[in-house]
């Protein structure tokens, strides 16, 4: 598409409002006006002590514009004021254009959390925090009251991420075989599962060396979380010895203990026998739908029946806490077989659901497919057809079902600009999430891909460490 933009404001928040309203458009330098390719101008200035902004917004001919204000009265910085009126300018113009406001607003971030933090901060209770989220970011009343609650149940995690303590990641970048959605750094070819064993070698030292430098700051290990990937395609001595070296060089059992097993043809009863015998608490078995044609269409090998058997394997081992995975708006999905799959869901009683958004991501299949083909499964959308219809449900259910929401985050080229939510019972909230999401302590990562978080003092800018992102790299290095 092509964006123009006078005065001083970061391009790169007008490409991400953009965004909302024209998913997966690219900004390729010196592009010029193209029938289909659709123009957006922002002006943005001072004035008289405020801020002013304007945005045009043209598609097929068509034009609508919108006008922001924000007075410079000293409570919000020049950034945020800035940021606050193009923001106002571009919902007002994209919302007369496309006939619909979005339901974030003009919210662009990962984590909106943060706002409702923010505003609880300035000694707001719930109405206010709503309050504020609806008009200064014009997010949706609904979502906004999910925002709220979000914050309200997160609080007792939050307030046990004093900034001694810490978490740890562990990367396991191998699954059975890759979803056509998919962009995660992970492998499922022979060739590269076949480096599987020299890739535990040298992630079983990196854990020795990274738990080691945990304990050498003084620092307490609150949550491991072992990711992926699947880290279940591990076989069961495998995974015997990667939690053997875990809790060896760890001091105390944590608070939560989590080993995704993620993709349900890889589980087994011998594979959760290894994990209870070494502390592990927490695991996520995910269906994404219980569909199988839509399962065959996204490259997942395994039936809805077998995701049933999986997680009565998991219920019956003991575990503490089994979390479920879903995913509204697949391609090929219908509002009805998602609901159903929520309906079906929420009769397993598992301690967690997680309710995701699918999210057109720029290196997975289907993006590529798009991209050659043209769009004819409609993975960009603005209004997210159905997809709205399914979260709304699910999250409607569920927490008449008696979950809560824990945690929530939100992805570029999301269906229908929705988000992704955490539900849980009481008492069940997946800590590792919360704390990554709120970035409040450092998070040590272990193993291709992994991303290490160094979290500071009051003030402090996060530090991150990228591992290499491919095992071979990883091996190299």
């Amino acid at each position: 598409m092509l964006l123009t933009v006078n005065g001083t404001i970061n391009k790169t928040y007008c490409q991400n409002l953009c965004l909302i309203f024209f998913p997966g458009a690219k900004f390729p330098e010196g592009e010029g006006p193209a029938p289909g390719v659709p123009q957006v101008h922002i002006d943005v200035w001072e004035a008289d002590g405020s801020v002013l902004a304007t945005a045009a917004m043209t598609v097929d001919g068509k034009t609508e514009a919108g006008r922001g204000l924000i007075p410079l009265t000293g409570e919000i910085s020049h950034d945020r004021a800035y940021k606050m009126a193009v923001g106002d300018a571009m919902i007002e113009a994209g919302s007369r254009l496309l006939g619909a406001a979005p339901p974030w607003g003009i919210l662009t971030g990962v984590r909106p959390a943060k706002m409702a933090a923010e505003l609880k901060k300035r000694g707001l209770d719930r109405a206010g925090i709503i309050d504020g989220l609806v008009k200064e970011f014009h997010v949706r009343p609904d979502k906004a009251a999910l925002l709220a609650d979000v914050n309200a149940v997160e609080e007792t995690a939050v307030s046990l991420a004093k900034r001694d303590t810490c978490s740890l990641y562990v990367s396991i970048p191998f699954c059975p075989t890759r979803c056509a959605y998919c962009s995660f750094v992970s492998y499922a070819t022979p060739r590269y599962l076949a480096t599987l064993p020299a890739y535990l070698d040298k992630l079983c030292d990196e854990i020795v060396t990274v738990c080691q430098g945990i304990k050498e700051r003084g620092e307490k290990l609150l949550t491991v979380y072992v990711g992926g990937g699947t880290p279940t395609v591990l076989d069961p001595k495998q995974l015997d010895r990667l939690l053997t070296v875990i809790r060896h060089n760890i001091p105390d059992l944590p608070l939560e203990f989590t080993v995704e097993a993620g993709r349900p043809d890889t589980v087994t009863k011998e594979k959760f026998d290894v994990m209870l015998s070494h502390g592990v608490d927490r695991t996520s078995i995910n269906p994404q739908i219980l569909d199988d044609d839509v399962l065959r269409g996204i490259g997942r090998r395994h039936t809805a029946e077998e995701f049933f058997t999986a997680y009565e394997i998991a219920r019956a081992s003991g575990i503490r806490s089994i979390n479920t995975d879903l995913i509204a708006g697949l391609p090929g999905a219908t509002e009805e077989s998602f609901c159903s799959t929520v309906d079906r869901i929420a009769a397993l009683a598992p301690e967690n659901v997680t309710v995701h958004t699918y999210c057109v991501k720029r290196s997975a299949d289907l993006t590529a497919e798009a991209a050659e083909f043209g769009d004819k499964k409609g993975i960009y959308s603005f209004d997210g057809g159905v997809t709205g219809a399914c979260v709304d449900y699910a999250q409607r259910a569920l927490r008449e079902g008696g979950y809560l929401p824990y945690y929530l985050y939100r992805q570029k080229n999301a269906q229908g600009n929705l988000e992704n939510v955490g539900f849980c019972r009481p008492g069940y909230e997946g800590l590792y999430n919360i704390f990554i999401m709120e970035e409040l302590q450092s998070i040590y990562a272990a193993g291709a891909g992994a991303v290490t978080k160094i979290v500071g003092g009051e003030g402090e800018k996060i530090r991150r460490i990228f591992a290499p992102k491919y095992t071979y790299e990883y091996l190299k290095g």
